[in-house]
């Protein structure tokens, strides 16, 4: 009997020291991704606590989180075993932040200014539905069963897929959406967000109060090698900084997100680990550092807030949008932007125009092409702040599309050649899920 004790206190012991090892480090960043996953999913989108624990926070060690809401206060929280636990609160008009016990809950802030969605005007350029067009040259028995294929049937979890919207020549050509989701439902759109920054920089380029190929406006970077880097370099994510990026492990794209007060630091600290424009590294860092440089281009805080909506968002009726902000106010451009899937599309359809909205331009046709034009170090897979088709990475997808993508399968894919918007929103993502087939399918059921 006390051998059997004695090996059952071995093994808690041996237990203990491995969670201690494994797990207990990453306990800030679970139950901060859970609480933070709650707070926005449930006050932005009105989804219930438990569809957002099966669904966004289905993810292994982030199921291991406890949740509570606080309807009155406006706030979740998330722990793991009663341990470290991490709040969240919703604001209306910046969505929702994790703070930290340092953080100020009664000082007032500010909030964007929105307009008024336009639903008299039928979709793209307004909300209002659109009467059915039917298109001679589209197969559309074909085109619904590849929609239709993109989803899981009952009970399976293999695609989970929870909208997918199709656009041939602005108008709806097939739209589905999961148990649970809608066209009302805002959903994170996590790194599309990087493709949103980078359109307000096309926005200031186009009104001549930014050139992004000027040295980046960042005075620490003065007096060191680090001087020599464009805002061009840091949209094409070729600035030669140190990074990290990998979401299995505590790295700095982690502690960012889930541990930053000011998100716009974490890349601007870095040293130069190559020379700039010489070596491509994916940083979410470094969309955060380009929103906070915009911040620095308005007098006010106030302003920097409500640009990205009076002169983009808004402007081209993305009206469900609300991009979070940290604890410090800056737009977390790299992955917090939330929006309908059709307003999703609403953006694509934006660049697929050229820039041209309703008559308006934007920004200019050049930034287009800026935007999808391969940099020189990312083997034609990555352009301005979107991802590229250029090296065929997709196979049997026209080579000139190029898309916005997110974390879990996020994707608006543009294929000028097509006339086509496609919009895609889940939780899994290549290779789990077959984009390349679904794009195919879908794409071959209309004829050129």
């Amino acid at each position: 009997m006390k051998k059997i004790i004695k090996i059952a206190a071995i093994a808690l012991l041996v237990g203990i020291c491995y969670f201690g090892f494994t797990t207990y480090p990453k306990l800030d960043l679970i139950s901060g991704f859970s609480a933070k996953s709650i707070a926005s999913g449930h006050f932005l989108d009105h989804r219930e606590q438990s569809l957002i624990e099966k669904g966004d926070n289905d993810i292994d060690m982030i199921d291991l989180a406890t949740n509570q809401i606080d309807e009155a206060g406006k706030w979740a929280s998330a722990s793991v075993y009663g341990l470290k636990e991490r709040k969240a609160i919703y604001r209306e008009g910046l969505g929702a932040t994790l703070i930290n016990d340092d953080f100020d809950v009664s000082k007032p802030y500010l909030v964007p200014k929105r307009t008024v969605p336009n639903n008299t005007i039928p979709f793209p350029y307004g909300n209002k539905e659109t009467q059915d067009t039917v298109f001679s040259n589209v197969n559309y028995a074909k085109l619904n069963a590849a929609v239709a294929n993109a989803f899981d049937t009952k009970g399976e979890l293999k695609k989970r897929t929870r909208s997918l919207l199709v656009i041939y020549k602005d108008k709806i050509i097939a739209e589905k959406y999961d148990t649970g989701f809608t066209k009302n439902s805002r959903i994170l759109g996590w790194s599309m967000t990087k493709s949103i920054t980078s359109a307000v920089f096309g926005v200031l380029e186009k009104q001549r109060k930014f050139d992004i190929a000027a040295p980046a406006p960042i005075a620490e970077w003065s007096k060191d090698e680090r001087k020599q880097i464009t805002t061009s370099d840091l949209l094409h994510m070729n600035s030669g900084l140190q990074w990290v990026e990998d979401y299995a492990t505590i790295c700095d794209a982690t502690n960012m997100l889930f541990q930053a007060e000011d998100m716009t630091r974490s890349q601007l600290e870095k040293p130069a680990a190559h020379k700039p424009n010489t070596y491509w590294n994916y940083s979410s860092g470094t969309t955060n550092l380009l929103s906070g440089i915009l911040r620095k281009q308005f007098k006010t805080h106030q302003e920097y807030l409500d640009f990205w909506y009076t002169d983009l968002i808004d402007k081209i009726g993305m009206n469900s949008m609300v991009i979070e902000t940290d604890m410090k106010g800056n737009y977390v451009g790299s992955s917090y932007g939330w929006a309908t899937t059709r307003d999703w599309a609403k953006f694509g359809l934006l660049y697929l125009h050229k820039g041209n909205w309703n008559g308006e331009q934007i920004f200019n046709e050049s930034w287009v092409k800026y935007t999808a034009t391969p940099t020189n170090t990312s083997g034609g897979r990555y352009g301005g702040q979107f991802w590229l088709n250029a090296g065929g990475f997709f196979p049997d997808v026209p080579k000139d599309m190029y898309y916005c993508s997110g974390f879990q399968g996020q994707m608006v894919a543009i294929i000028p050649s097509m006339d086509i918007v496609i919009v895609r929103m889940g939780l899994k993502e290549n290779s789990e899920f077959d984009f390349n087939g679904m794009l195919r399918d879908i794409l071959s059921s209309v004829k050129k």
